[in-house]
This record gives C-alpha cells, sequence and structure tokens, in this order.
C-alpha cells in the first residue's frame, strides 16, 4: 500500500514503513557512526602529526641548549726511566647557540606549517561529511531494502492466494491446467525475488554495521528537514566558501605562495650566535674554566644550482597548487549541480511512480474482476499484478534517491558535519591540540596542558 509522499523540496527527507518496529534515528545512527569511525581517528592522528610540524618549525627559531661531559684516561711513559705513569682529565661543557638573522627563513616555515595545519584541518572535515553520508546511504538503504522485503512478502501471500483460487476454479472447470502451471510458475518466481530481496537486506544490514558501528536495530523514518537554499546559485555559492576541499585548496595555495619566498630566502645569509662555558678537572680537581661568546655568518656562495632549482620548483609547486584550487571549485560546483539534478529527478519520479501505482491498481482490479466473469486469462492477472509490483518497487527506490540526493547535496556543501546537522553532541576541536604545542613546549610538568591531551588521547 502506498504510503504519503513528504513534498518539502530539498531537504525534506521520505519515510518508509518497514515491517520490522523501527526506533533508532537517522540522528542517533549519525552520531554512533561519529563516534565508532576508525577513519575519523586516523585522520585526527594525521592532523596532530601536522600541528606537531608547527611545532618543530617553532622550534627551530628558539635557542639549542646542549651539555657535553668527556672523561679520559691517559698514560704517561719516560722512556729513559722506563717510568710509567696513569692520568685522568675530564670536561664539562654547557654549550647555547641561536639564529639571530635568517632573512625571514624560520619565520616563513613557521606561516607554511600553520597553512598546511590548516589544510589539514579543512581535510579532517571533508573525512567527517564522508563518514556522516556513507551513515545515510547506510541508513537509507536498510530501511528501503526492509520495505521491499515486506513488499516481496506481500507479493508471495497474494501469489499463493491466486493460487489456490486458481486450483479451485480448476477443479470446477472454469480454467485449464495451463492457468494452475502459470500460477505454479509465477508463485515459484515470487519466491525467488523474495530470497533476492532478503539477501539485498543481509547485504545492506553488514553495511549499515560498517558504516555505523553495529547491525541496525529498529531504525526509524528519516526526519523532516526545512528547506536550507532556494536556487542551485545559492547552493554553489555556498559550496565555494565552505565546503572543506575549498578550504583545503585555498591553504595549500597559500602554502605554496609561502614555499616561493622561502626558497627565494634561502638565498641569504644566515648570523647565528654562540656560547659556551668549559669546566676541565684533572685527578686534583678543576684545573681550567673557559667562556665563549661569539657571532657567526654564513652565505653560500655557490652551490651547483640547487638553490637556484629549489626556486623554480617552488614557483612550479605555486603553479599547480594554483591549478588545484580553480580544479576544486570546478568539481565542487558540478557536485551541487549533479546532486541538485538529482533531486529534481528523484521529485518527478516519486510523482510518475505514484500515477504509475494508481494506474496499475486500477488495471489490476479491473483484470481480476474480467478474470472472474471469463474475458481474461490468468496470465492477463498474473501480469497486471507484477506490473503493480513492479511500480510499488520504483516508488520506494525512487524515494530513497530522493533522501540521498538531499544529503549528497548537504555534503557538496559542505554542511554535513556533526555540528551542522545539530547533533548535540561533544565533536573534535582540531585547535585544541594545535594550542597546546605551537609553542613547541616539552612533554613535562612545563607542558601540563599538552601531558593532559595526551593522557586523553592515549584513553
Amino acid at each position: 500500500m502506498m504510503r504519503t509522499v513528504l513534498k518539502a523540496f530539498l531537504l525534506s527527507a521520505v519515510s518508509f514503513a518497514p515491517s520490522l518496529a523501527w526506533s533508532e534515528s537517522l540522528a542517533d545512527a549519525l552520531i554512533s557512526a561519529y563516534r565508532n569511525s576508525h577513519l575519523l581517528e586516523q585522520n585526527q592522528a594525521v592532523l596532530r602529526a601536522a600541528d606537531e610540524d608547527v611545532a618543530t618549525a617553532v622550534g627551530n627559531l628558539l635557542p639549542v641548549v646542549s651539555f657535553v661531559s668527556k672523561l679520559g684516561r691517559y698514560a704517561m711513559t719516560n722512556t729513559p726511566s722506563g717510568y710509567e705513569s696513569f692520568s685522568s682529565s675530564g670536561s664539562a661543557s654547557l654549550q647555547a647557540s641561536l639564529t639571530v638573522m635568517d632573512f625571514g627563513r624560520g619565520k616563513t616555515a613557521v606561516a607554511i606549517k600553520n597553512e598546511l595545519v590548516l589544510a589539514s584541518q579543512a581535510a579532517l572535515v571533508g573525512v567527517e561529511q564522508q563518514v556522516m553520508f556513507d551513515a545515510v546511504q547506510a541508513y537509507v538503504n536498510v530501511a528501503l531494502q526492509a520495505d521491499l522485503v515486506a513488499t516481496q512478502e506481500s507479493n508471495v501471500k497474494l501469489v499463493s492466494q491466486d493460487l489456490q483460487a486458481t486450483k479451485d476454479r480448476f477443479e470446477v472447470g472454469e480454467v485449464t491446467k495451463t492457468d494452475v502451471a502459470l500460477s505454479e510458475a509465477q508463485l515459484a518466481s515470487a519466491k525467488a525475488q523474495l530470497v533476492s530481496a532478503q539477501g539485498n537486506y543481509s547485504v545492506a544490514k553488514e553495511r549499515y554495521k560498517a558504516a555505523i558501528g553495529h547491525y541496525p536495530d529498529n531504525v526509524t523514518v528519516l526526519p523532516i528537514r526545512p528547506m536550507s537554499v532556494k536556487s542551485l546559485d545559492e547552493a554553489q555559492a555556498i559550496a565555494l566558501r565552505s565546503h572543506p576541499a575549498m578550504i583545503q585548496a585555498a591553504h595549500q595555495a597559500k602554502a605554496s605562495d609561502l614555499g616561493v619566498d622561502l626558497a627565494s630566502a634561502q638565498m641569504s645569509p644566515t648570523m647565528g650566535l654562540s656560547g659556551s662555558l668549559t669546566d676541565s678537572y684533572n685527578a686534583d680537581g678543576l684545573t681550567k674554566r673557559e667562556a665563549t661568546l661569539g657571532l657567526q655568518l654564513d652565505q653560500t656562495i655557490y652551490a651547483g644550482g640547487r638553490l637556484s632549482s629549489g626556486l623554480r620548483k617552488a614557483i612550479a609547486l605555486q603553479g599547480e597548487a594554483r591549478a588545484g584550487q580553480l580544479q576544486t571549485g570546478v568539481n565542487v560546483t558540478e557536485a551541487v549541480g549533479k546532486s541538485w539534478s538529482n533531486i529534481v529527478v528523484a521529485n518527478a519520479s516519486i510523482a510518475a511512480t505514484q500515477e504509475q501505482i494508481q494506474a496499475a491498481q486500477a488495471a489490476y482490479d479491473g483484470v481480476k474482476q474480467e478474470a472472474d466473469l471469463g474475458s481474461r486469462t490468468t496470465l492477463d492477472v498474473l501480469n497486471s499484478q507484477q506490473n503493480l509490483l513492479s511500480a510499488n518497487a520504483s516508488y520506494l527506490q525512487a524515494q530513497a534517491n530522493l533522501s540521498i540526493s538531499q544529503y549528497a547535496l548537504l555534503a557538496a556543501m559542505g554542511m554535513l558535519t556533526a555540528d551542522q546537522l545539530k547533533l548535540g553532541i561533544p565533536t573534535f576541536d582540531p585547535s585544541a591540540y594545535l594550542n597546546a604545542v605551537n609553542k613547541a613546549p616539552a612533554t613535562s610538568s612545563r607542558g601540563a596542558k599538552l601531558d593532559k591531551i595526551l593522557k586523553t588521547l592515549g584513553k
């Protein structure tokens, strides 16, 4: 029996009425997918590694302090007398160095790493969107396949009744044995289709578990969502501003610009400050204390074309990043247009299949009545029955296509995240770890905030 079609054009969701007692909502499924996604965990770790690149670049700007200790034992021989003695000596040195001037290389390297971190954050949002969309697809497909199983079960029941009716008519001579055989063949076909639908449902449940973290347990209807955008142009404009791929490409392009600056600065000199404090010892104790402090200027005069080659490569990578940014815009607007078109097609398909179901139902009822009067054959009844079954299946598939297309549009616009969907759960803060390490703290009592975060990650 055909259900009411929800009319909201853009973000309204379809309703399913599976034969099971449904209660798990789409929001519940999305929350579970977010919490159980190993893919998200993997890419969060990738982001933390990128955060550490910032800390490494910052650390290169800070002083380096080291301690060096030496201990030796020396043998001394007086050759004329053959006298041999041993002496011990050692030293302890505290050394420090600091880059005073590098013509912006260090700060540019930090800026590049920061841009790459922001790009990694955007990439993580893209992964989150994929996790959410996979969950939506799995959820909708489970509901669809459950509906198709229920439809095929009803079909088997109906064909079984028709077969019994045909046998009864055969007993009184109203139909031939051929009619009975046709009904038997139709029942066998209906049972085969039921088995196939049950198999598809089992596959859908496995996909559900992979995407959401558990087997479907009382899935409910999809929620109705208000319209978000009114035109394709508006949707594409939002996507160009908000899609994580666009944000990622923009930061990668900025990093490539800074890469050219860094390659140019490599040709400039470096000035460093160094100092040391050294104590020398022998068996009698402290013998000498030395302190040094000095400036050093390094300038590469000839490097075999290495620095020039590095600059040319940086310029080439800059061109690659800029072209990639433009192509990403093309891909994003195409994805929005495709999802929008799929929504239009799905709505049209729903309307068409509604009419098809009404016509097929009327045809089936008429053929059934005419067969009872003897003016239609059993084959006519079976064919009209299959037309009705096919129309119902097409309607269910059109509903599923509409729902998936609506969420695909959200993803294409960059709005399919836990925060955008208002799931009401704590979400990953991409800046928390970066804020803890961006000044290159050591993992110690001084890095209490970092220690706390690492402890949390360990759990």
